[in-house]
């Protein structure tokens, strides 16, 4: 029997191939792995189990639930304290001053003063109550008891039973005994399920509240309202927009549609980016879509903001923190800084903040203003807040007429020469009187700087406060032409845009408050005449291009989008005075709101540098010149003069003294003195002897009524 050779080592010379024996290879095996140590298995297996999804969904839900309840009691000890106590309405009036809605504070104030009341009339009742219910309780026995027996009286003479007198008063008794029982019986069980009874209802509280932070609550909310700004989420926002060619665009972007966005910035209490636009969509298609794109970014309509930069095919957004635009902004720095200074040249009005946080400052130097927005949202604070700062400049004179009249412009008793107070149509015509006035006055001005060029005159402010009353007037001069009115015959039409055409260069401004605008109390010449242009919430979007220009609206602006009684104070600027971001036409501006005892110590604080200004309430211009001797005087040497002559001199030595003249005004005038117009040559005349005779009269009488 052979054996076959089985060789372990390779030989030196390799064999021949008939003669090559078979060949077995033995690998040696691996050497087993390194044990691993214990601590180290058994911290990978805690950090397996802590970083569970389903270990954090635990963690979650446990904390979740536990802080329903610690912040349900929270509520529900807020809740009676709020009901026990007036702390709720001085809440609410504390908010309402905040926002400037003075009419909302006042009401809160009455009710807590209600409130109050009732609870001293509560606390009084108990100091009677012990013996009330004590005298309630024995009345009470006493009769029960009474009717028991009587009703027993009864059963006993039915069955003939005297036994059966107490049967109804036993029967009481017994059924008191039973209920003593069943509560003795219920009474340590109650005890004991009580107090999860109540966590329980703490527990409710605070999950219908939502009572814990976000990270334990559940997905769906977390991940919901308020969540903060990442590109995938506008993005997402944009995708869903509806527009059909920017979804398809995103789609088929490499980058899923990042590469439209610019860096997203802070911006104040929000944040700030531009979205360059695929071809083919419009910036008009983003804008029209704000109220679904603020819902696709969890946010409301008034916190998201859509502007259009210089950068073509961009839209800018302006996205705030959720709610943060509901908390009031601080104090105005005429308020805070009792050293503030003002220059009408080089200064510029602390007006608010822009929703980037930081301050809104108003150049005033030469522009008309107008401010204009529905009634009760903050217009007459924003004017004023503007003519306070103004007003610690002691060179800057004051025209106003507040066509309101409740006191608003009252601290300006003192600062403005003119001061007029009231709604009737009669301080409409004061108000128009006082603007022709100032036309007037720019016209001195322009022809003074036309002999001496050097000349500077102070600035002056002509001031109208519900200037629609204005417009709206129905009352006419005695020469037939209407106070009010859009057309070329309106007085203070007229005199407004007059001002607008050449009152800059002489420093003579209009200023103007205005609410509700149509084209009938607010025409489209004048309004077009103001170079600062500012809105607060208005109804429609016709509304606010009339406020603001259709440049400034399709442009984004959007005073109309506001909420009307919440957003009380905040103003859409179109204005070269105030720093806008490049590319824009428009800012957003949450003003500064100064109370009537702030305004007060402000204007006083301009009374101060000032010499004294002595305020007319009312102008009348008759007491300012004699009519009787002007005529005499522009008559001058001539024997006689055509009447329309005459009036066509006095029109020219005092335009707002004689404008409303004509003849039948002159014929009076002579007649009062004994003397009246002549004809000559078929024509009605006035003589210088006539003239001359009349005034005779007039001293005459005159030195007559001295004498008695």
């Amino acid at each position: 029997m052979s054996e076959n050779v089985v060789h372990l080592h390779k030989p030196t010379d390799p064999p021949t191939p008939d003669t090559a024996p078979t060949v077995l290879t033995v690998v040696p095996d691996t050497p087993p792995a390194r044990p691993i140590p214990l601590w180290v298995r058994s911290g990978r297996a805690i950090k397996t189990g802590v970083t569970h999804e389903r270990t954090k969904s635990t963690v979650r839900t446990v904390a979740r639930h536990g802080l329903y309840t610690l912040n349900g009691g929270r509520i529900v000890a807020r809740r009676t304290w709020d009901g026990r106590t007036g702390s709720r309405y001085e809440r609410m009036i504390r908010a309402a001053e905040a926002a400037g809605n003075l009419e909302a504070a006042e009401e809160w104030e009455e009710r807590l003063q209600r409130f109050r009341a009732a609870r001293h009339h509560r606390r009084m009742d108990l100091l009677h109550s012990p013996v009330e219910a004590a005298k309630g309780v024995a009345v009470g026995a006493g009769m029960s008891i009474g009717v028991l027996v009587a009703l027993g009286v009864v059963m006993a003479i039915s069955t003939g039973h005297v036994s059966d007198v107490i049967t109804p008063l036993t029967a009481t008794i017994d059924f008191i005994a039973l209920l003593i029982r069943i509560v003795q019986i219920v009474w340590g069980p109650a005890l004991t399920i009580a107090p999860f009874l109540a966590l329980l209802a703490l527990w409710s509280v605070g999950r219908k509240q939502q009572a814990a932070p976000n990270w334990a609550l559940p997905a769906n909310v977390r991940n919901g309202e308020g969540e903060p700004i990442t590109p995938s989420i506008v993005v997402k926002a944009l995708r869903d927009l509806g527009v059909p060619a920017l979804a398809r665009a995103i789609k088929e972007m490499g980058d899923a549609g990042a590469s439209m966005l610019g860096p997203i910035r802070i911006a104040g209490c929000g944040v700030e980016v531009d979205v360059t636009l695929p071809s083919g969509v419009a910036t008009n298609e983003v804008q029209g879509k704000r109220r679904k794109l603020a819902e696709n970014l969890t946010r409301h309509e008034h916190e998201v903001f859509i502007t259009i930069p210089e950068a073509a095919r961009t839209v800018r957004l302006w996205i705030a923190d959720s709610g943060a635009l509901d908390e009031p902004i601080g104090p105005s720095p005429l308020v805070t800084d009792e050293t503030m200074t003002a220059n009408y040249k080089t200064g510029r009005a602390p007006w608010g903040q822009d929703l980037r946080g930081d301050a809104a400052e108003l150049s005033v130097y030469q522009r008309h203003l107008l401010v204009t927005g529905l009634s009760n949202q903050g217009k007459t604070a924003a004017l004023r807040a503007l003519a306070l700062w103004l007003a610690l400049d002691r060179t800057v004179q004051f025209w106003i007429a507040d066509l309101k009249g409740v006191g608003d412009w009252a601290p300006f008793d003192g600062i403005a020469k003119v001061l007029i107070e009231g709604p009737s149509d009669s301080h409409c015509i004061q108000a128009t009187e006082m603007v022709e006035d100032a036309v007037e006055e720019m016209n001195r001005r322009i022809e003074a700087v036309r002999k001496d060029p050097s000349l500077v005159f102070p600035p002056l402010i002509v001031l109208v406060d519900e200037a629609q009353k204005a417009f709206m007037c129905p009352a006419k001069g005695e020469d037939g032409r209407p106070y009010g009115g859009a057309k070329a015959t309106s007085r203070y039409f007229m005199a407004v845009r007059e001002i607008h055409n050449q009152g800059r260069a002489v420093d003579v401004l209009m200023w103007q408050g205005t609410q509700d605008p149509t084209d009938q109390n607010l025409p489209k010449l004048v309004r077009e005449g103001a170079h600062t242009r500012a809105s607060l919430v208005v109804g429609t979007e016709s509304q606010a291009e009339m406020a603001l220009g259709a440049k400034a609206v399709n442009a984004g602006a959007a005073p109309h989008l506001l909420r009307q009684g919440q957003d009380k104070g905040t103003l859409v600027v179109a204005s070269d005075g105030i720093a806008i971001p490049a590319g824009q036409s428009s800012i957003t501006v949450r003003t500064h709101f100064i109370d009537d005892e702030p305004a007060a110590e402000i204007a006083a604080r301009a009374k101060a540098l000032r010499d004294g200004v002595a305020t007319l309430r009312a102008i009348d211009r008759t007491e300012e010149r004699d009519p009787l001797a002007d005529v005499a005087a522009v008559i001058g040497e001539a024997a006689r003069l055509r009447t329309d002559e005459v009036l066509k001199r006095l029109h020219a030595l005092d335009t707002a003294v004689y404008r409303e003249w004509n003849n039948g005004r002159l014929k009076r005038l002579l007649e009062e003195h004994g003397e009246e117009p002549k004809k000559s040559h078929g024509v009605m005349v006035v003589r210088r002897d006539d003239v001359a005779r009349a005034l005779a009269n007039r001293d005459a009488n005159g030195s007559a009524s001295a004498a008695e």
